[in-house]
């Protein structure tokens, strides 16, 4: 009997592990097949197509996120998914780049950034007044905030750790960041080019910052890419991103965890921008496409990643006005600065990305724009949010205590 007992909760352990392990592989499964079927309906469908790529699999994550099916320890999938697809998607980005003509427009987007954080502090100070009564350790949140929308969430961690901010108070301003960073990025994706255009210049495309290559059918970027043209030049493509990306990766090891993200997105960057000067590598065809299969796979992880539900707290509607206001008070802002000082849609909304959602969604967001050219700026931007992120963030807070 009890040797019976043994083999029965035994196998009953080994059932629920390989259940619980087959549900992780299908949710990996899903995570990279989908943007395929994505590729595929765009090819098929022109209105899928015109709908775009970035836009369906960012709709994919949310739905997924959303309707309560995703596993346990679904979680530490989305966070190795999320860490590995940018640093391989970068470098391949980046390899037709003609780095010269970057510096035609580098100037005009740290002009933009300039406005972007202008407008940032205006909105959280006037935020503050509206709704800090209602929020517990207001200032402190003002505070995350800005830091948040000058670099990124571990800019949000270091000020909070600086300021002392609650466990509970932190964990619903990120929260919130993630729901509302969600919805903004869908709005700058979808509709924000074709109506800001309404009021700031539209882009002039320089054409001349990356080589262009001959499509396989002249429409599709994705025909032909397993035939042996493009196939084995990719694999060696691919190859060079994987060492570009572990030597970012290991670079983190030698520098304090606070400035990690930084030196492994400015090392995969200057890596990424170095290898495209090599002729070899600058002329393999569909290196771009490739780079844009891993920014799918990390927009359906990213956007399942945001759960509508987790607004528990009694404070956090308010949290929510907040946050809100500030993201789409400070767009507002930084749009009328953008046209006293005559900034173009795209660099506008490439910074407001780099700032707001951080440089990993800046191809995203180039990609929804049809705009390669804004990539570097809207990445070079970021890194500088990063790096003055938490000057700002500590100024804010101490400024409304």
């Amino acid at each position: 009997m009890f040797l019976f007992l043994i083999r029965f909760y035994l196998t009953e352990i080994i059932s629920l592990l390989f259940f619980y392990l087959m549900s992780l592989f299908i949710l990996v499964l899903f995570y990279l097949l989908s943007p395929i079927v994505i590729l595929i309906l765009c090819h098929r469908f022109p209105f899928v197509n015109k709908l775009g790529s970035i836009v369906i699999a960012y709709i994919i994550g949310l739905i997924l996120g959303n309707i309560g099916i995703l596993p346990e320890g679904s979680d530490q999938v989305q966070n190795i998914l999320s860490i590995l697809s940018i640093p391989l998607a970068l470098p391949l980005l980046l390899f037709s780049l003609n780095i010269k003509g970057w510096f035609r427009i580098a100037a005009k987007a740290l002009l933009s950034l300039v406005l972007s954080e202008v407008s940032l502090v205006i909105v959280l100070v006037l935020g503050f007044h509206f709704w800090g009564k209602h929020i517990d350790e207001s200032w402190k949140v003002a505070g995350m905030l800005a830091g948040v929308y000058t670099g990124g969430t571990f800019n949000m961690a270091a000020i909070a750790s600086a300021l002392h901010v609650k466990s509970s108070a932190y964990i619903i301003t990120n929260t919130c960041d993630i729901i509302m960073s969600s919805v903004y990025m869908l709005f700058l994706m979808t509709v924000a080019q074709r109506f800001f255009n309404l009021f700031l210049p539209k882009y002039v495309p320089y054409g001349c910052l990356f080589d262009e290559h001959i499509n396989g059918n002249g429409n599709d970027p994705y025909a032909g890419i397993f035939t042996k043209r493009y196939f084995f030049p990719l694999l060696k493509a691919l190859g060079i991103a994987v060492l570009i990306a572990s030597i970012g990766f290991g670079l983190t090891f030698l520098v304090p965890h606070s400035y990690s993200t930084t030196v492994a997105i400015l090392t995969i960057t200057t890596l990424g921008i170095l290898a495209s000067l090599i002729p070899s590598v600058n002329k393999i065809e569909k290196t771009f496409e490739t780079g844009m299969y891993f920014i799918l796979v990390f927009s359906v992880v990213v956007a399942s990643m945001a759960n509508f539900k987790d607004l528990t707290l009694s404070n956090s509607l308010y949290l929510l006005y907040y946050v809100s206001f500030a993201i789409f008070g400070t767009l507002t802002g930084h749009v009328i600065l953008a046209r006293i000082f005559k900034v173009d849609t795209d660099t506008v909304i490439i910074t407001s990305t780099a700032v707001i959602n951080s440089p990993p969604f800046v191809p995203l967001v180039a990609a929804s724009l049809k705009n390669r050219e804004i990539i570097i700026s809207g990445l070079t931007v970021g890194i500088i949010g990063y790096a003055i992120g938490n000057y700002i963030g500590i100024l804010v807070a101490y400024l409304l205590r």
